[in-house]
């Protein structure tokens, strides 16, 4: 690790910010009790918005109110832990307090890095219009085209905090109160010191913070989450302690804070918890339902991957609706919500065609036309397993059919690489696209170190007793349901009036387990795909606290004791993962990368266009503001095709051929980087034997990349290098190399 000493630079220091009893509320049959000649004191018109007059408007009683206070203090601190332990991680892996500017943006590497440029676009720009302006009007992101980022890439988080940002400064100069303390850093080695500046008025300060103070509020959610599924407190402590003690398998913010998950999953912590209460009331109020609806869309809005995710969850509530555990008149509530929410993510994205076209929104017309149609289903077919797999058969082919009848309508292709992904894991097909998906771990099946670790807490052996409990109880309802020839099941169009049935009582179970399991599908086809899964264990978890599920224990033993001796086993191996992410201490450096970006500050025209690597164009457009033609965000067919053009450096191509795609794209310098040339994650992943699947006229040859290494000449001219990179300038003309 460099040496650094900290000098104060004189500038201002830093100032630095029912079915099961719901322990959230009181009892249904204690919530509007009064007792004579106690409330004259209590409450009365005088004061209103006293907090007795609160209590009194929510109905509950003090015991009532106690409660809920102490479960909304037990959801802060587990906030507090979590905002904390994230800034912590942050800090420690990187010592980011100790970074310059520069560094700071280079930490924010591939998709990270060209999220955070429009953050930095507008808060750089001479008013907040005129950054919004330059990034609906893009022209450095794509050169030669014109496009609305905003449209394209989920930005409103950076528009948002960069909002808030320049109000904040603004205000704060207004008042001449500072809001950063900046230091000389001594970087040794012969380098030169930098300045470096940490508190809420530093730009990378202030967007790094507050993503980490979303996800401390999400902890809060989940103890909240977890309490109210299990009807316990304790359950909200289990939920936590599960995500703590599994923290590197849920979520990654703490080493990605600006991938687009950072800002979304917290909101469908929300939506889900919003979902149980509708699902879990007989009839919901429409408040309910708006706030489902907003919770849906500010989860839509940040990130382009939302919408599988809702696919999965209107999947599963449909699984429930068909087996009876969901009435029909409660599930087109819901549909209509995820559909008035996907018409205004669509609007708000500026008529995003992915948004239309997506198996999602099919899926939710498919289902309401099935719902609407159930009266006839009925007429055809009698109650029981073959209507249940004719509904199941009619959703599928419905939702396949409309999707790709909207895709051709439309000419929307965007999406065409995620069929070509799921067709790649289950046959043997691959492309050029798929190989630069399936290729990185991310993307691959997901590992078998997984489960163990999954074993090693005990979340994967608890979530199979709670599913286990669950889905014996539901088989015992299907088999009673069948044995009486349908009659036994409440019927859908009852099911809210008969909210306090055992059928209409484990409707909610059902939905979250079979919600599990969509997504575990999802994580074992795609790793990446855990940090749903993961979570979503934890949530599960809680019901081990659950009287609905294992009230029967009581009768013999005390299931507090019970679920403690549990934890105790889990923290034996959870304190250990706790342990280990505490003791990853680094610093961020990468000086190659200083030296490329430094010398394309002071040796290029601002106008020179740049292509290479997706990662490292990401980086050059943030820190040098110079125009690139692909980047990391690899969901537009248009930007595909684009980087497979200029991925042609790293084929068996001839000169001649990969110097003509650069020059069709305008490319003014390229930069080249020998480790993509021989990085091989494993066998049939490196660049050249990806492109061999493309390309296969050309198996055999020497890589153009390798000779690159070696002599530019006579294709292009090199005008920097070092150990890692190397910048070939593009002729703008065949004789041209200059």
């Amino acid at each position: 690790m460099v040496a650094k000493t900290r000098k104060q630079s004189g500038k201002s220091p830093a100032t630095q910010t029912d079915r099961d009893k719901s322990p959230l509320v009181s009892p249904h049959s204690k919530s509007n009790v009064r007792r004579p000649g106690r409330e004259g004191k209590a409450f009365n018109s005088s004061h209103p918005n006293g907090l007795s007059g609160i209590r009194h408007k929510l109905g509950l009683t003090p015991s009532g109110a106690a409660k809920l206070g102490i479960t909304l203090l037990l959801a802060a601190l587990t906030g507090y832990l979590h905002w904390h332990h994230l800034s912590q991680l942050f800090e420690n892996d990187r010592h980011f307090s100790h970074l310059s500017n520069l560094e700071k943006e280079m930490a924010f590497r591939t998709e990270m890095g060209l999220y955070y440029s429009y953050y930095k676009t507008i808060i750089e720009a001479p008013s907040f219009l005129d950054g919004l302006h330059m990034v609906m009007n893009d022209r450095l992101t794509e050169y030669p085209l014109v496009i609305n980022t905003l449209k394209r890439f989920n930005l409103y988080p950076e528009v948002v905090l960069a909002g808030w940002y320049r109000m904040y400064t603004g205000v704060m100069g207004y008042f001449g109160i500072p809001t950063k303390m900046c230091w000389s850093i001594n970087r040794g080695e012969g380098l030169s010191p930098v300045d470096s500046c940490e508190g809420m008025g530093d730009p990378a300060y202030f967007y790094v913070a507050f993503v980490f103070l979303l996800n401390g509020a999400m902890m809060s959610l989940f103890f909240l989450y977890g309490a109210y599924l299990s009807g316990s407190r304790l359950g909200g402590i289990v939920t936590t302690m599960c995500f703590f003690f599994n923290h590197g398998e849920s979520t990654r913010v703490m080493w990605t804070p600006p991938l687009r998950e950072s800002f979304a999953y917290p909101f469908l912590v929300l939506q889900m918890l919003l979902l149980t209460y509708i699902l879990r009331t007989r009839n919901p109020s429409r408040t309910a339902m708006v706030a489902l609806g907003i919770s849906n869309l500010c989860f839509m809005l940040p990130w382009q991957f939302a919408q599988f995710v809702l696919l999965t969850q209107v999947a599963s509530l449909f699984a429930s609706y068909i087996l009876g555990y969901l009435g029909a008149a409660k599930m087109q509530s819901i549909l209509v919500t995820h559909m008035i929410t996907l018409g205004v993510c669509f609007v708000l994205m500026f008529g995003n065609s992915m948004l239309l076209t997506s198996f999602y929104a099919s899926s939710l017309v498919s289902i309401w036309a099935i719902i609407a149609l159930r009266d006839r289903f009925a007429q055809v077919f009698k109650p029981g397993i073959v209507m249940w797999l004719t509904q199941g058969l009619a959703w599928v082919g419905s939702t396949v059919l409309l999707k790709y009848m909207l895709s051709t309508v439309l000419c929307a292709s965007d999406d065409a690489h995620i069929s070509a992904l799921i067709k790649s894991k289950f046959t043997s097909y691959k492309d050029f696209h798929t190989l630069m998906y399936t290729c990185a771990a991310e993307f691959d099946f997901m590992e078998l170190e997984t489960p163990i670790r999954y074993l090693r807490t005990l979340l994967l052996p608890i979530n199979m007793l709670v599913v286990a409990v669950i889905a014996w109880r539901t088989v015992q309802d299907i088999v009673r349901f069948l044995r009486d020839g349908g009659k036994a099941s409440v019927k859908p169009d009852d099911v809210d009036e008969a909210a306090g049935s055992e059928i209409a009582a484990r409707g909610e179970l059902v939905y979250h387990s079979l919600q599990l399991v969509a997504f575990s599908v999802l994580a074992v086809l795609i790793m990446r795909l855990k940090l749903f899964l993961t979570p979503h264990m934890c949530i599960m978890a809680s019901l081990i606290c659950s009287k609905q599920l294992f009230g029967w224990i009581g009768e013999r033993y005390k299931p507090q004791v019970a679920v403690f001796a549990v934890m105790a086993i889990m923290a034996v191996q959870g304190v250990a993962n706790l342990q280990a992410q505490w003791g990853i201490i680094g610093e961020f450096s990468n000086l190659p990368q200083e030296e490329l970006l430094d010398w394309i500050q002071e040796n290029t025209q601002p106008d020179s266009v740049f292509a290479g690597a997706m990662p490292t164009m990401a980086s050059v457009k943030l820190s040098t503001g110079r125009p690139i033609v692909n980047h990391p965000h690899y969901e537009d067919s248009g930007l595909r095709e684009r980087t497979k053009l200029v991925y042609s450096m790293y084929s068996r191509m001839t000169g001649e051929t990969v110097r003509g795609n650069l020059m069709k794209l305008g490319v003014d310098f390229f930069v080249l980087e020998d480790s993509w040339c021989t990085r091989r994650t494993r066998p049939g992943c490196s660049m050249p034997e990806i492109w061999d699947v493309e390309d296969p006229q050309n198996v055999g040859k020497t890589p153009f990349c390798t000779h690159m290494s070696k002599s530019s000449r006579p294709h292009f001219a090199t005008v920097f290098s070092n150990d890692i990179y190397k910048v070939l300038k593009v002729p703008k003309a065949t004789n041209d190399l200059r």
